[in-house]
């Protein structure tokens, strides 16, 4: 494309008993007479860890090191400094993250890629996946996927399918297994991998998963290499265990339309699959609390069908008592038990399924995690299910890592109701309950997680540990569970000869795959404590996962990968990071749909009928449209001299004032005690004060924007941006192009133009930075803050834009001429109050910081007495935090 071919690109992946190392090659040339960018760009599973990135430029390789981010983003910064762009990006999609790097090569050069990567293949539903991103752009000379399998416990099933594979292409998917050896490879031709006989678009842009399972004669499968062992759980033929069911569901405002139809969708489809022995409830939460029934009820067809009748007659109302809603769940399911309405013998799960935050009832989410831990005491798994973006997904996620479950997004698409459905059918048939699987403490260090709550049909369980003794050959384990009619219990015994004995054919067997599993398990598992622990311990964890990251060159979220590229290559320095879940995706499209100018002002209903400059503007569009984004609107703004605008969407208009006050005042700007963000604004003046002007003009000259819970502090003047979690502090001016993600917090720095900063409470704020002619007599730098996702702030928000972020109604009558025949003057009535308004244009800087853009509003004088609650001076307050 644009004069760079890939004339190669391979994709070779060796699984060795689940565990995946894939390498991605890469290899184009500039057929151009002029430099031109190349740009690598893949998608790797979310569960994998990025191990090694090298290019290699007319025979000279650059690789990559991995270092501890803060270490990284130094060496990034200062790169930065120089006039540096950063040349690797990370975003997260449902599945995949993205890796792209770019650099810039002399005509005729060639530049090849190598990407390394590995994870551990989950099974569920009985089989192993793995999955294989293809796209590349552009048709391929030599393109190839292979993939070799070596399992030591033989294998029984193999399959291999691509979203893009049309009946031609499936004869060119090659696949053999016998034994303990698989083996796929799809080669395309070029000519094959035509969208029709003479285009030059490429088949090639889907998925490629490859499924495949093992033999199981035996329960279990211990393997002991080079003083590391890896145990594989999952017995076949077990009687199932009736399940007890509590599904507690978010009937809030905000679930309306498409996503309480999805639910109900969803609901009807998991009636259909509980089983007779099974018990179960729904239990409704908005503003107060429902339940179908008064306790669990055993699922009998005629119980079914009034399940069925119920839930078709869900719908939507009031906020969102999710303390009232959870506690009232696990208060019922512990009194089934005492009360013997549920089997001993059987396994419980609440699965909850919210869209927003508490707001109603207890709605600090540290009181919720701690009532939800004390009542469920470890006694049953809580699945937590965040439908949307408007969730705070780190809170979901705690409570469910506090209690033994789990947390997905639900992500708002036209397949919302099969992925809740898809989940349910995961945990939907349990086997065992309470399962241990004990090694000998005396010559043991190092193990990973060796006791569940749950095991399901079709997953596994694996523990991985570390020998104290490195020439210790064999293991004796003790494996206990308590099973739908008896208690499991057996030994199972293995020693070092045996698993070499099984891998002697294996030619392709990479010696330390054992040690690296143990690796990726613990960290993984140890980034998963990580979430909910504090102080301390959450210190502790930290330190271990970073140093487990850095022996073995993992890239997580404690690491970067740092790519030095050549001097004669525009010495561009890359960072690689491991995104965070729950932000990545809403924030990037934030920011671009804060960069495409998208006012939800009167009439234009964000995007709705927006006009797009360009193909990139028209798929970030198509992007919004599936991220639900489309919906969210920004109600409240202040930019220029204070000048406030407050969009009200019912009406189709909007409502503005200024506030008139000295140099050096701080106004309370945005003020809420239950997400604990605050804003506060400094103005600043003139450089000399107008002798002609009454009243001095005055901007925001400094914002201080806060999360008390977080013990977060960001400070942003017109020259720089300064970060301070605790004690530590972190600082960049303006000329940086920056992303940076910390637990809470997302900050995207739009080089010169303007910041977007996204907190964990899904609260999101546009910072605009307006630059004027520096020798100007009079103008200084200043800013301007717009408000995104308000609705994501509690009811209790206040603030001179705060107290907006609540629905608020006006009437005008008597348009009338004013003083400026342009600007008609009228009577508004708003809150009770009966004012003098005029209509006229403010202002909106986003799109354009140098001149903006006119939007039409009432004008509320006088600083907006009787508009705003109080009188301005109340907003006053003594410091910017």
């Amino acid at each position: 494309v644009n004069g760079i071919e890939i004339y190669s690109m391979k994709i070779d992946s060796k699984v060795t008993s689940r565990f995946a190392h894939n390498v991605i090659t890469s290899k184009a040339v500039n057929r151009g007479n002029v430099h031109k960018e190349v740009v690598f760009d893949v998608e790797l599973p979310k569960t994998a860890f990025i191990t090694n990135f090298s290019m290699t430029i007319d025979g000279v390789t650059y690789p990559g090191t991995v270092k501890e981010k803060e270490v990284a983003k130094k060496q990034y910064e200062k790169a930065v400094s120089k006039g540096q762009t950063a040349g690797l990006v990370k975003a997260s999609g449902r599945k995949t993250e993205k890796f792209t790097v770019s650099v810039n090569i002399a005509a005729a050069s060639k530049v090849n890629f190598e990407l390394t990567y590995e994870e551990l293949l989950k099974r569920q539903f009985g089989k192993y996946e793995m999955f294989i991103k293809v796209k590349p752009k552009q048709l391929v000379r030599d393109f190839e996927i292979e993939v070799d399998i070596f399992e030591p416990q033989g294998i029984s099933e193999l399959e291999a399918e691509g979203t893009f594979i049309t009946n031609e292409l499936q004869n060119i998917v090659k696949k053999t297994f016998s034994e303990k050896k698989g083996h796929i490879s799809f080669k395309p031709t070029l000519d094959q991998q035509r969208t029709c006989a003479n285009c030059s678009q490429s088949l090639l842009d889907g998925d490629f998963t490859v499924r495949y399972d093992v033999k199981r004669t035996t329960p279990d499968n211990l393997q002991i290499v080079n003083g590391y062992f890896v145990h594989f759980f999952a017995p076949t033929n077990l009687p199932k265990l009736p399940k007890n069911v509590i599904f507690v569901i978010d009937i809030s405002g905000s679930m309306a339309g498409r996503e309480i139809e999805q639910t109900r969708e969803a609901l009807l489809k998991i009636l259909d699959d509980i089983k007779e022995d099974d018990f179960f409830n729904f239990i409704l939460f908005g503003s107060e609390v429902h339940t179908w029934k008064e306790t669990l009820i055993k699922a009998t067809p005629e119980n079914l069908d009034e399940a069925r009748a119920f839930v078709r007659g869900i719908d939507t109302s009031g906020a969102t008592n999710l303390h009232g809603g959870i506690m009232r769940g696990i208060n019922m399911l512990n009194d089934a038990y005492e009360q013997n309405v549920v089997p001993k013998r059987s396994a419980s799960i609440i699965i909850m399924l919210t869209d927003g935050q508490p707001n109603v009832g207890v709605s600090n989410t540290q009181d919720i995690q701690a009532d939800v831990k004390k009542a469920i005491e470890g006694k049953y798994p809580l699945y937590n299910l965040g439908f949307g973006y408007g969730v705070d997904y780190n809170f979901l996620e705690k409570m469910a890592l506090e209690n033994k479950g789990l947390a997905r997004r639900i992500y708002p698409d036209s397949d919302s109701a099969l992925q809740l459905q898809g989940f349910y059918d995961e945990v939907s048939n349990p086997m065992l309950t309470d399962v241990e699987l004990n090694y000998p403490e005396n010559e043991i260090s190092d193990l990973t997680k060796n006791s569940f709550k749950h095991f399901y049909d079709g997953s596994e369980i694996v523990v991985a540990g570390r020998f104290i003794d490195n020439n210790q050959n064999s293991l004796t384990v003790d494996v206990r569970g308590e099973g739908a009619n008896d208690a499991l219990s057996y030994t199972t015994q293995q020693d070092a000869e045996q698993t070499a004995k099984a891998f002697k054919e294996q030619e392709y067997i990479f010696g330390d795959y054992i040690e690296r599993l143990w690796a990726y398990l613990t960290i993984e598992q140890l980034l998963e404590k990580r979430v909910a622990a504090t102080g301390e311990e959450k210190e502790n964890l930290t330190a271990e996962a970073l140093d487990l990251s850095l022996k073995y060159k993992f890239v997580t979220p404690l690491t970067s990968m740092v790519v030095t590229k050549p001097e004669d290559y525009d010495n561009q320095d890359g960072i690689a990071d491991k995104p965070i879940e729950g932000i990545d995706i809403f924030t990037i499209l934030l920011y671009l749909r804060s960069q495409m100018f998208l006012w939800c002002s009167p009439k234009e209903r964000l995007l709705c009928g927006h006009s797009f400059k360009n193909v990139s503007e028209k798929s970030t569009f198509q992007a919004l449209h599936t991220y639900g984004l489309c919906k969210i609107t920004f109600h409240c703004k202040v930019d220029g001299d204070p000048h406030f605008i407050i969009s009200v969407p019912q009406k189709e208009d909007a409502i503005c004032f200024n506030i008139n006050e000295n140099p050096g005042a701080v106004l309370n700007l945005i003020n809420d005690p239950v997400t604990g963000i605050t804003v506060n604004g400094e103005l600043i003046g003139d450089k000399r004060a107008n002798s002609d002007a009454k009243i001095q003009n005055t901007y925001f000259g400094k914002l201080g924007i806060a999360n008390k819970h977080l013990d977060l502090k960001l400070t942003v003047t017109p020259e720089k941006i300064t970060i301070q979690k605790g004690n530590e502090k972190t600082g960049f001016t303006w000329l940086d192009s920056v992303t940076l993600q910390q637990e809470g917090l997302t900050l995207i720095i739009n080089r010169k133009k303007n910041l977007v900063l996204s907190l964990g409470s899904g609260a999101s704020f546009v910072i605009v930075l307006h630059q004027v002619w520096k020798k100007h007599p009079l103008h200084q730098d200043f800013l301007g803050l717009y408000t995104l996702g308000s609705d994501k702030l509690s009811e209790q928000t206040h603030g001179l834009l705060g107290q907006f972020f609540h629905p608020i109604d006006f009437t005008i009558l008597e348009i009338h001429p004013g003083s400026d025949p342009k600007k008609p003057d009228a009577t508004m009535i708003v809150k009770n109050n009966e004012l003098t308004v005029t209509r006229g244009w403010q202002k909106d800087f986003r799109g354009d910081p140098a001149h903006g853009v006119d939007i039409p509003c009432w004008f509320v004088h006088n600083n907006g007495a009787g508009l705003i609650d109080g009188v301005h001076t109340d907003y006053i307050v003594s410091s910017l935090f």
